[in-house]
């Protein structure tokens, strides 16, 4: 049976990840992205199946209301978010107007619209909502949460929200949580992809503080997989965890890709261009989620070891130059009209 899908910010990098896995499986995609500098159309454009691209603004209550009077929608994947910590820091104002204001529209929107029995609403969340952890010990679902950025107090607030519309109004709403990312079309502010830019460039690898913060990394093929697993065999009100359980500390990552990119690009010492620089305010140490109950309710596993996914992004990198500077030098669709 084909379902009709709205999908918020499936232009961007692990939106067009789950486009793609419910392409495959044969549902309708409404993709609605604002398509700000992190998303873009060429992200979506190879991806064959039925899908549809609204450009525009989740927190366009006359638009939103538009798309669920128009489609019968059997569920709302909410993936659309502002998500860099750095841009974060320096202007939360973005953050508190798609996060939370955008979400409360999704919300509302879904509330007072006609629903089919299975109707789901997926709002896609962070483990960065918990706080930071120190050597030992991982989030649980039971977890406070203590959020130390404005991006990880706007998701949490989102959850928060999500949370509230099941419990009041009996929204069928279900929360993943997710470790860090990495794969192709990741936009070139974030770690991975901004260190092989650089380093292709013969330019510096900035790691912040001494590199010691340690985080957990899923491929984003599979965070969309765990996604469609909550979407299937999710409980409405449940929270569930997407990891992989592979940790690994930033300045260590960085050092595996010099090594990796030695082998792939030969010919520069690449390990020379790691330079420390100030850390990052409120920089969170580690992170790292329970995962084992939330992989065994919804029947779950990670399939992309770390390592050589890692090396599949390298060379999707090495291999799509023309996507790269696209990206670097893309403002923003909407902005640019």
């Amino acid at each position: 049976m084909t379902r009709t899908i709205l999908l918020t910010g499936g232009a961007g990098f692990i939106g067009s990840a789950m486009v793609a896995a419910l392409a495959v499986r044969g549902d309708k995609v409404v993709v609605l992205d604002k398509l700000t500098y992190a998303g873009h159309r060429q992200n979506i454009d190879g991806i064959k199946g039925t899908v549809e691209l609204v450009v525009g603004d989740i927190a366009d209550g006359a638009l939103v209301t538009a798309l669920f009077a128009k489609h019968a929608f059997n569920a709302v994947i909410h993936a659309a978010a502002e998500s860099h910590v750095d841009n974060s820091i320096s202007g939360s104002t973005p953050f508190i107007q798609t996060n939370i204001l955008g979400t409360h529209m999704l919300l509302e929107a879904a509330r007072n619209a006609p629903r089919t029995h299975d109707f789901r609403f997926i709002q896609v969340s962070t483990d960065e909502v918990y706080g930071a952890l120190g050597d030992k010990g991982v989030f649980t679902r039971d977890t406070l949460m203590q959020p130390n950025s404005p991006y990880a107090a706007s998701k949490a607030s989102a959850d928060h929200l999500a949370r509230s519309w099941f419990r009041t109004y009996g929204l069928p709403t279900i929360i993943t949580r997710c470790c860090n990312n990495y794969g192709p079309r990741q936009h070139p502010e974030k770690l991975i992809p901004r260190m092989i830019i650089n380093a292709l460039k013969g330019e510096k690898l900035p790691v912040y503080g001494e590199g010691k913060q340690i985080r957990e990394w899923i491929h984003a093929d599979d965070h969309a997989r765990g996604v469609l697993a909550a979407l299937d065999r999710g409980v409405p009100g449940e929270v569930y965890h997407l990891g992989s359980g592979e940790e690994m500390r930033n300045l260590a990552l960085v050092t595996l890709l010099c090594d990796l990119l030695a082998k792939e690009r030969p010919g520069r010492d690449y390990h020379a261009l790691i330079t420390h620089v100030a850390d990052r305010l409120g920089h969170d140490y580690r992170y790292a989620l329970d995962i084992e109950s939330s992989h065994r309710a919804l029947g779950f596993k990670p399939s992309v070891a770390f390592e050589q996914g890692l090396k599949d992004t390298l060379r999707w990198y090495l291999a799509n130059d023309a996507w790269v500077e696209t990206m670097v030098n893309y403002k923003g669709e909407r902005r640019a009209a």
